[in-house]
């Protein structure tokens, strides 16, 4: 792709991102300790997310994912933790590691998680309670379906920190 496509592929994404970024709620969830620790190459390597739309889901009351060492300090949010890579809206990164809760603003339930579901093209979070969806690819859990985009409500984001080892911590913003 060139460079002038690029530049407007970037620009068409990103000036609706900006003037929806102020309207939308992205703290509806109870605040809860989020404390995911993928810093060394071997854990982001087996735990991480390597590709653009590649996502994992961390879930300490379910053992999700399977085989992760879940120690006293690990916490994953209010309902989960959905990690993923993908475009960051603010940055304007490619190919970043970003990191949502599961729990649905609308439904406001820990136990009540989205879903990760694909139309062919780029991965989405569904409610399955509510049916609403969050483009968590390219603009930042933002609503693009159902109640949630009518009442303004995007997931709740977390944040990626790259570690001096080459991997990243997951933690609150």
């Amino acid at each position: 792709m060139t460079r002038i496509l690029r530049y407007i592929f970037l620009v068409a994404t990103v000036v609706p991102l900006l003037a929806a970024c102020n309207t939308v709620d992205d703290d509806r969830i109870p605040a809860m300790p989020v404390n995911i620790n993928l810093s060394t190459p071997d854990m982001w390597a087996t735990y991480g997310v390597a590709g653009y739309g590649d996502y994992r889901l961390f879930i300490r009351e379910l053992g999700e994912p399977r085989n992760f060492a879940y120690t006293a300090a690990t916490a994953t949010g209010y309902g989960g933790v959905l990690l993923i890579a993908g475009v960051n809206p603010f940055t304007l990164d490619a190919g970043v590691p970003m990191a949502y809760d599961l729990s649905c603003p609308v439904e406001r339930k820990p136990d009540i998680r989205v879903r990760m579901e694909s139309d062919g093209l780029l991965p989405f979070a569904v409610c399955q309670e509510c049916g609403s969806r969050y483009d968590v690819v390219e603009r930042g859990g933002s609503p693009v379906d159902g109640p949630a985009l009518s009442q303004k409500l995007g997931l709740s984001r977390y944040e990626c920190h790259m570690s001096a080892y080459g991997g990243y911590l997951i933690a609150n913003r």
